[in-house]
């Protein structure tokens, strides 16, 4: 009987020298982590350092691998920290990313283990390796175009870091160019509404090119909309925001618009193109010229409005045109109707020698513009100078090839 209390004893004096033998490996494995932090980014002790984390790797694998002390919340967060660290230290991806797997589970362990909150700073320091891995990891593949990669990977940064302006405007910019336009506008618009992220007047502008791209004309109107009351002295955001509501046809909101816009920013060339734009639509042709001159008078080689204005020449020109050439014939007075046909004529050339110098200089500013080289020709069709209209379609002719 007392041989077995004996055996027992034994056992049990076996058992604790091996869980005190175990946290021995935990506490070793936390010393010698204390000291690689101290000294690793330091050069002349490099290869100690290395040392250091190597031994605290063989230390913290023991304890991790032992019952006894797998599930101490400090075993998993030294865990989750010497490997962080080693995957941060290791440039090579094949094998990084193990660890790097390996130092992400431990972590997720340890915040599990850890209700007291003892290691949260451990925890929180390691998890931010684990960030700037993974957004070294993000240049990398952003680089080498492996967009949705670059998105992962600075999503997970973004993650770790969600105040970080940064990591939201890369992982939104990823987002983009893998053409996951849902995450890039909901990045965006985290950076436009949550934070006060340096650019975020043109991030607003994109993620109205966002919604464009997913065909969305409904949702690109409202955000260009929220842009402008944000930005109101933004001429880009005013000027996308005009464009919108003229593509969509809404004239009379447009018009309202450009009213308000043009009194806060009478400077602004654009916003005048635009409203003679609008009445050179209506036919309203002196009213759009008042507007296209005011363009040109802020910047002469205002390619649209110089274009424009020729069409308000060109246009009504050939109205009378045509309608100088189906005039009905007055039988009983002929001279009467070639009269009036002359007075026609004469009034339509007027209107296309006006037109001609708008729409050459046009062509000057944008040699390659088919709209203005075709206005140009009509131009000398309605004037009948053939040679000059056909010399106009030998360039049409050579841009097409």
């Amino acid at each position: 009987m007392k041989n077995k209390f004996l055996i027992a004893g034994l056992l049990s004096i076996v058992s604790v020298s091996t869980v005190f033998a175990q946290k021995g490996e935990v506490t070793n494995a936390q010393d010698l982590y204390n000291k690689y932090q101290g000294i690793y980014r330091q050069k002349q002790f490099a290869k100690m350092a290395q040392t250091n984390i190597t031994e605290a790797k063989a230390s913290i694998d023991k304890a991790a691998a032992n019952d006894k002390t797998m599930n101490l919340p400090l075993t998993q967060t030294l865990k989750g920290a010497i490997y962080s660290s080693l995957a941060l230290a290791d440039t090579v991806t094949s094998t990084s990313t193990p660890l790097f797997i390996t130092a992400d589970e431990a972590l997720k362990k340890a915040k599990e283990l850890d209700t007291k909150g003892e290691n949260k700073k451990l925890i929180e320091d390691s998890y931010r390796n684990l960030a700037q891995y993974k957004y070294n990891k993000g240049v990398k593949d952003y680089h080498a175009a492996n967009y949705n990669g670059a998105y992962e990977s600075f999503n997970y940064y973004r993650t770790v870091l969600p105040d970080d302006t940064n990591a939201i405007f890369l992982t939104g910019l990823s987002a983009l160019n893998a053409k996951k336009y849902d995450e890039a506008i909901s990045q965006y618009k985290n950076l436009v509404n949550n934070t006060k992220y340096s650019n975020n007047m043109n991030i607003s502008g994109d993620i109205v090119t966002l919604y464009l791209l997913k065909k969305d004309t409904v949702g690109a109107i409202q955000a260009v909309s929220e842009a402008v009351t944000k930005y109101p002295g933004n001429a880009n955001l005013t000027n996308r925001e005009i464009q919108l509501y003229l593509q969509t046809g809404k004239i009379k909101e447009v018009s309202d618009k450009l009213d308000k816009a043009i009194v806060n920013d009478p400077k602004n060339k654009g916003l005048y193109y635009y409203s003679g734009y609008i009445a050179l639509q209506q036919k309203a042709y002196d009213k759009a010229l008042v507007q296209f001159n005011k363009a040109l008078a802020i910047d002469p080689d205002y390619y649209e409005a110089n274009f424009n204005i020729g069409l308000c020449y060109l246009n009504p020109g050939i109205d009378l045109f045509n309608k100088a050439n189906t005039l009905p014939t007055n039988k009983a007075n002929p001279k009467a109707t070639q009269i009036q046909y002359d007075a026609l004529s004469k009034q339509a050339v007027g209107m296309f020698d006006q037109a001609k110098p708008y729409l050459e200089k046009a062509i000057a500013l944008d040699p390659k513009s088919e709209d203005a080289l075709l206005a140009l020709k009509k131009v000398y069709l309605g004037k009948k100078d053939n040679v000059n209209a056909n010399l106009i379609q030998k360039k049409l002719d050579a841009l097409r090839k």
